[in-house]
Formats: C-alpha cells, structure tokens, sequence
C-alpha cells in the first residue's frame, strides 16, 4: 500500500489509464502538485515496473509516461474509487437539497479521481 500512498500517486495512475502523457501535461492537469513531487512520484511508480518512461530522440527531447501490464493492472481499483465518488458526490448533493449539508468530501474525491473526463 505504501507504494500507492500519499497524495497523488493514485491519482498519476488515474491520468495514465487514459494513455501515455507527457511530463507537461501531468504537471498542467494536477496543478497542486510541485514538479519535484511529480519528479519522484513517477520515478517511484516506475521504479515498481507500474510506469515506464520513453525517451524520443527528438529537438527538443519529448519524454512519456505510460502505464505498464502491471500498473494496468490497477484500472479495475481507479474504477472502483471513482464509482464510489460519484456515489458520494450524488449522495451529498442530495442531503444538501435537504439539510444544507455541503458536499465537500465527494468534490474533494471527484476532483483527485477526475471522474468528468
């Protein structure tokens, strides 16, 4: 578990479900991230043979990440989480109606899961 721990690292997974992505474009949709933090939780997440890194040998150099056999391995656990935001976006939006209650855990859940794609 330690190994998806933390802030972003389910969420990095979550954006690379979708297909390879570029450091810069990791960075631009997780704006609460620092690039260092990015920095460490890729190399963390390849280093575990969840994400490889492609280098192209281009002007100017272009680098992407995507997901490995084993980290797809983890789509069905993505999937599971954002069916539970989306349960709980719902559910607190409807208590809100009633009661008032503001649905910040299930934003909160939706946006680190980006279930509106």
């Amino acid at each position: 578990m330690r190994l998806l721990g933390g802030r972003w690292r389910l969420l990095l997974v979550s954006y690379l479900l979708d297909g390879p992505r570029r450091f810069s474009d990791l960075r631009r949709d997780m704006p609460g991230i620092s690039q260092r933090m990015l920095t460490l939780d890729l190399r963390a997440l390849e280093d575990a043979g969840l994400v490889r890194r492609t280098v192209y040998p281009e002007v100017p150099v272009r680098v992407e990440y995507d997901l490995t056999a084993d980290g797809d391995r983890l789509r069905p656990v993505v999937e599971v989480m954002r069916e539970f935001g989306l349960w709980l976006k719902a559910r607190d939006a409807d208590a809100s109606c009633d009661t008032g209650v503001t649905p910040g855990a299930a934003t909160a859940i939706d946006t680190a899961l980006h279930s509106t794609r």
